[in-house]
């Protein structure tokens, strides 16, 4: 699938720092299959496309909730049952990669309790049973700024995997 961004719309984004030229690109790829990313909006987009919008729901969620967040949402198995972390190595960010084979064994191990969770009081209790996973969500947030600016350095090295930078919108 071809997404198209304007050179202008990538300038004034690249101007406002790494994260908004992250978060314009990811936003055009958005744009195109629409949220939540569903199997079929997967089938239309590259590899690179998917991780791009992988990092963005990583983020958005881990920055929210943490890694039970992000399990209880349903999306463990993106994470943990794909590819996702050899991506991020690929992509330059080996303290990730290094953080989510290390969440993988927790996921693997508690992934069918977390996901049992029904009402809020449950969901909010699983932070309390699983506090093994406080340590990684807040490296996590620690280390986001620089886990953004890795990522946004990437796409700025390869955005041609990513967009089709046009002149004009």
């Amino acid at each position: 699938m071809e997404i198209n961004i304007s050179n202008d719309a990538l300038t004034t984004a690249a101007q406002k720092g790494g994260e908004a030229f992250l978060l314009a690109v990811a936003d055009a790829v958005w744009q195109r299959v629409g949220k939540p990313l569903t199997a079929e909006g997967m089938q239309q987009l590259n590899a690179s496309q998917i991780t791009l919008l992988g990092y963005t729901m990583l983020r958005d969620e881990v920055m929210c909730g943490g890694f039970i967040q992000l399990i209880y949402n349903g999306y463990g198995p993106f994470f943990f049952l794909n590819p996702f972390d050899k991506a991020m190595e690929v992509w330059g960010l080996s303290e990730l990669y290094s953080m989510l084979r290390k969440v993988h064994k927790l996921y693997s191990k508690y992934h069918k309790d977390i996901e049992a969770a029904e009402t809020d009081d449950e969901f909010m209790a699983l932070y309390e049973q699983y506090p093994q996973f406080d340590e990684f969500d807040d490296e996590f947030v620690e280390h986001e700024a620089n886990y953004t600016l890795a990522a946004a350095h990437y796409l700025d090295e390869h955005l041609s995997d990513f967009v089709n930078v046009t002149e004009h919108e």
